[in-house]
């Protein structure tokens, strides 16, 4: 009830002022398309999230990106644009790492990736705090915990940005897919362990 509210605020934050520093590279065209599975999904999804088992949700999610990041030729041909957008918003209720693997366009430059995917995510965050707040999950109900963390990623946003503009197309999508494969590797770890917790 704490840490559902909480990761949405910050990650609006976050993902918000990455938009705003990546505001020319942003293809705004995505952003209608995410918006109509994204909408409703949220809502769907929040009313579920107290009594949802967390291990078993880490671990289809770990499954979910490890099978994602596998090269497109073994896994059949991509998505659309308009696909991968709606597929996108449709997600948005459940994990941004599954999420961002669909923005990772072969015809975009990283800049494009990284502004789309935090437009997107801003959308998408703004959506699960106002769904959240039906079903009675407070974004403002830990303060101290709230505002550091949104003055770390506003400070962590311009960081990545001037870091961006030192490394390479290549670097940067090698980088992307080992940093969602090593984070998948941690989720189905701890799923695995609390699964395992549960039945000692």
């Amino acid at each position: 009830a704490v840490a559902v509210p909480l990761h949405a605020a910050v990650q609006l934050v976050s993902n918000g002022t990455r938009t705003f520093a990546y505001m020319r590279d942003v293809e705004w065209r995505a952003a209608g398309w995410f918006l109509l599975a994204g909408v409703p999904a949220p809502f769907l999804v929040a009313g579920f999230v107290a009594q949802a088992n967390v291990d078993v949700i880490r671990l289809l999610l770990a499954v979910m990106i490890l099978i994602s990041v596998v090269p497109s030729r073994a896994t059949g041909p991509r998505l659309s644009k308009r696909g991968a957008y709606l597929l996108a918003g449709l997600l948005t209720g459940s994990t941004g790492l599954f999420v961002g693997l669909l923005f990772l366009r072969p015809e975009w430059d990283k800049k494009t990736v990284v502004g789309t995917l935090a437009l997107c995510q801003t959308l998408g965050h703004l959506l699960k705090i106002l769904a959240f707040a039906t079903v009675g999950f407070g974004v403002f109900e830990r303060p101290e915990l709230l505002w550091p963390l949104v003055v770390s990623v506003i400070i962590g946003t311009f960081l990545g940005r001037w870091l961006h503009d030192r490394v390479s197309e290549t670097a940067f999508r090698r980088a992307f897919r080992w940093i969602l494969v090593i984070l998948a590797l941690k989720l189905a770890a701890d799923g695995a362990l609390g699964l395992l917790a549960g039945l000692v």
